[in-house]
């Protein structure tokens, strides 16, 4: 517990300072946001709003977990290695899209193509890593097998488990980016996921069948260093929200949301809660589906469900406040992570 709420606080506190320092200095530099024309016309007063600081997020986060560790003067384990592995990999794929943008003066950076396949290789890569690894107990960080509250069925076979851990971490990164349309929107929602993660990781830990036997007990290897990271992440967007709610001084921009939606998939295999995290990142979810549905039907009949994609957009054309938006999406986003964790105590009650 003291290594969770350590990393918490320099995680927070290095947010808090570094953020406005950050601001200035993408101030200074020109590091500016590009609005996209077909936006929604409140959207342009935000132009020129410093970008990138998503790698405040992820600077306070990697050493609040470091702080962590040499507090506690225990190493860093595989599992939450691999995990920030996969944030930071993804981050430095939305850092090059940012750039991008800023560089060439345009609301769009790495093409689309180019972009998948950035996180296709980081994400082959923690596929591969995160199956090897074990301990003296022979658990790895993940198993080749589906989960949900647990893993379920039979084994899927390295290749199927590398290809669905990539659909799991391009989408979820993916539904993250998408959310991120509005101030505080995204980071807030991710603060709930997160906090999830530092719960389920502590009830790991105490029914680990390392040191608990019994038919309810989890298979889950470094299940305290994975709430470690999750608290880490979580104190990096506290801070960064604080700068970031309405009216936003500086945007995390796709630095920040790729590097989001990796370390929730990343806690998510890690965890092997991987379903769930549809259900606790349910926001994020019915976000996405809302730009499948708008394409989808607009491809089929040439006509719109919504006034636009994602979600978030078409409220505000139908007149809600900014703030009005993000503080309901964010009270769905608490009711889905509560749904979620919900579902994941009452699964290990005892039958």
């Amino acid at each position: 517990m003291r290594d969770i709420l350590i990393a918490a606080a320099v995680a927070l506190v290095l947010a808090l300072i570094g953020t406005p320092l950050a601001i200035r200095l993408f101030s200074r530099r020109g590091y500016g946001q590009m609005i996209r024309e077909e936006g929604p016309s409140g959207h342009h007063d935000k132009r020129g709003t410093p970008t990138m600081g998503g790698t405040v997020i992820i600077v306070g986060s990697l050493i609040g977990y470091g702080v962590a560790h040499l507090a506690s003067g225990t190493p860093p384990t595989a599992s939450g290695l691999l995990v920030l592995f996969l944030m930071t990999g993804l981050g430095a794929v939305g850092f090059l899209d940012d750039f991008i943008k800023i560089y060439k003066q345009r609301s769009l950076g790495l093409r689309s193509g180019a972009k998948l396949m950035g996180q296709v290789l980081v994400g082959v890569v923690f596929a591969i890593l995160v199956l090897r690894f074990p301990n003296s107990y022979g658990t790895t960080p993940a198993a080749p097998y589906l989960s949900f509250l647990r893993d379920f069925g039979p084994p899927i076979g390295v290749a199927l488990f590398v290809i669905w851990a990539l659909i799991l971490i391009a989408g979820i990164s993916n539904a993250v980016n998408l959310t991120d349309g509005l101030d505080g929107l995204a980071s807030g929602a991710a603060v709930m996921v997160l906090a999830s993660y530092v719960l389920i990781g502590n009830w790991q830990l105490r029914n680990s069948c390392e040191a608990v036997l019994g038919p309810n007990c989890y298979w889950v290897r470094d299940p305290l260093d994975l709430a470690v990271v999750a608290a880490a992440v979580l104190g990096g967007c506290v801070g960064f929200l604080w700068w970031n709610a309405p009216p936003a001084r500086i945007f995390m921009g796709d630095t920040g949301s790729l590097a989001l939606g990796g370390v929730l998939a990343g806690l998510a295999v890690t965890t092997r809660t991987q379903l769930l995290l549809l259900i606790l990142g349910g926001l994020f979810v019915i976000i996405t589906a809302s730009v499948i549905i708008q394409v989808g039907f607009f491809k089929m009949t040439r006509k719109r469900v919504f006034k636009m994609a994602p979600l978030q957009h078409h409220f505000e054309l139908s007149g809600w406040a900014e703030t009005t938006i993000v503080v309901r999406f964010w009270l769905i986003a608490a009711l889905c992570a509560a749904i979620g964790l919900g579902a994941f105590y009452v699964e290990w009650m005892p039958k």
